[in-house]
C-alpha cells in the first residue's frame, strides 16, 4: 500500500479518514503525538521540547524532523503522515528526508472543504477522552446516544478551541500555510484534491483508489 501524507484544513475529516485507513492496516505517524510521547518519556528531547512549549515558543523544525526521522526508520508498514509538513520549509525538510530513506511510494491527499462548512462542524464536534470525534450537527458522525461515546460509553465534551473567531482565526491561518505546499506537490504530481461534499463513504471509496 502506498504510503499518505495527509493535508486538510481544521474539521475537515482528516482524523476519520486516518482511521478509516489504520483499520486497513496503516501506522498513524502525528508529529503532535510524537512530541507528547517524548515528554511522557521524559527523554532528553522531550524535556527539551516540554520547556519550550511551556514558554509559549514552537518547536523548531528540526527537532520535529529528528523524531520524524527515528520513527519512518523503524517502522516496516505504510503509513499516514499527520500534522508535518504545514509549512514549505517543512515539505522541503520531508523530501529530502525521503530521499535519504528511499522512501517515494506515497501520494498527498489534500481534504478541501468550506470555511462554512469547516466552521458547522467544528461549532458542533464532540470529542471523548478515548480519541473518538462526533458531531452534533451532522447526522452520520452523531453519537448513537447524546453527549455519549459510542465506544468506550463515556461523556462527550466540546474543544475550548472550537468557537467562532478562534476557529476562523486557525483556518486562515492554514489556508495562508498551505497554498505553497500544495504547489510544490502538485509540481511533483503528488497532490490529489478531494471535495469533503461527497461524505465520508465516498471520501475513503475515493481514497482507497489513490492507494491501488
Amino acid at each position: 500500500m502506498k504510503n499518505v501524507i495527509f493535508i486538510a484544513p481544521p474539521s475537515a475529516g482528516k482524523g476519520t479518514q486516518s482511521a478509516i485507513l489504520v483499520d486497513m492496516g496503516y501506522v498513524h505517524i502525528s508529529t503532535g503525538d510524537m512530541l507528547r510521547e517524548e515528554i511522557n518519556k521524559k527523554s532528553e528531547i522531550g524535556l527539551k521540547v516540554e520547556s519550550i512549549m511551556q514558554s509559549g515558543k514552537l518547536v523548531s523544525d528540526d527537532i520535529v524532523y529528528e523524531l520524524l526521522k527515528n520513527k519512518l526508520t523503524n517502522i516496516n508498514k505504510s503509513f499516514i503522515l499527520d500534522g508535518f509538513p504545514r509549512t514549505l520549509n517543512q515539505a522541503e525538510m520531508l523530501d529530502k528526508l525521503f530521499k535519504e530513506l528511499n522512501i517515494s511510494d506515497y501520494e498527498v491527499i489534500y481534504l478541501d472543504i468550506t470555511l462554512e462548512d469547516a466552521l458547522e462542524r467544528a461549532l458542533g464536534r464532540l470529542t471523548c477522552e478515548c480519541g473518538a470525534s462526533y458531531s452534533k450537527n451532522i447526522k452520520e458522525f452523531k453519537p448513537k446516544v447524546e453527549g455519549i461515546c459510542d465506544k468506550c460509553g463515556k461523556k462527550l465534551i466540546a474543544r475550548s478551541d472550537d468557537n467562532e473567531e478562534s476557529f476562523k482565526v486557525r483556518f486562515q491561518t492554514f489556508m495562508e500555510n498551505t497554498l505553497p505546499i500544495k504547489e510544490f506537490y502538485e509540481s511533483k504530481n503528488k497532490l490529489h484534491i478531494i471535495d469533503t461534499e461527497l461524505g465520508k463513504d465516498k471520501i475513503a471509496l475515493e481514497i482507497k483508489e489513490i492507494l491501488k
